[in-house]
């Protein structure tokens, strides 16, 4: 039986240092960009899906971001005293995600073209994947001057080392998050060990996607959806 994943997680916990004294009294993920909050912009691509669960994660000005979520549905789960990372707090927001393969986004990228969780609900085939992120070439990633994060074979599957970026979006099993030694820990972590058995697979976003982790970025990626309606 094929197992589709039915519950998004949003990563909204980080500090936001990039952002300089944008942030200083107010979380990232509420920063706005064409008027909408980040952590909007994430959450409408998300619920086009009609997940059945929808989790945010938040630390950093926690209580801005609870308040800005009452009342939507959206579950928050509140890490306290320390910050997780994407692993631990991931970790940490299964029993609200519940069993299963999730779905995991950040929420400082702004994108134009189609649905990134429709595209890899698409693509998603467990019986080969433990992971499939999308990743987008770097001409459509606006306003990255890095070379890239990894490399896709003929088959799709993922090895580290300059090429496409990976934007953030995936489809997770979670199962090895229990066997993670660490309370505090990276996502990174997790794909090694599935790199290593040949089941980290990755599938390229056609359309066009910007970090929003500057200033500037918030810049670029209202000139990009700006343009995009030109």
């Amino acid at each position: 039986m094929r197992q589709d994943p039915q519950a998004v997680m949003l990563f909204a916990a980080g500090f936001g240092t990039r952002m300089g004294a944008l942030t200083k009294d107010c979380p990232k993920p509420l920063l706005k960009v064409a008027g909408k909050t980040l952590l909007d912009h994430a959450l409408e691509l998300a619920q086009a899906i009609a997940p059945k669960t929808c989790v945010v994660n938040a630390h950093y000005k926690h209580e801005q971001i609870t308040h800005h979520l009452s009342g939507s549905g959206v579950r928050v789960s509140i890490e306290a005293p320390d910050i997780l990372d994407t692993g631990g707090g991931l970790r940490q927001a299964l029993p609200l995600l519940g069993n299963g393969p999730v779905y995991t986004s950040n929420t400082d990228a702004v994108w134009q073209g189609p649905n990134p969780f429709e595209l890899l609900k698409t693509a998603w085939f467990p019986d080969i994947m433990d992971a499939l992120l999308l990743c987008v070439p770097q001409k459509n990633a606006v306003g990255y001057t890095r070379d890239g994060d990894f490399q896709l074979d003929q088959e799709g599957r993922l090895s580290r080392g300059p090429g496409t970026v990976y934007t953030g979006v995936q489809i997770l099993k979670t199962d090895r998050l229990s066997t993670i030694e660490e309370e505090s820990f990276s996502l990174n972590v997790v794909w090694d060990q599935i790199q290593k058995e040949a089941r980290l697979f990755g599938l390229i976003y056609p359309g066009t996607w910007c970090d929003v982790g500057t200033p500037e970025g918030i810049t670029l990626a209202e000139e990009m959806l700006e343009n995009s309606h030109v």
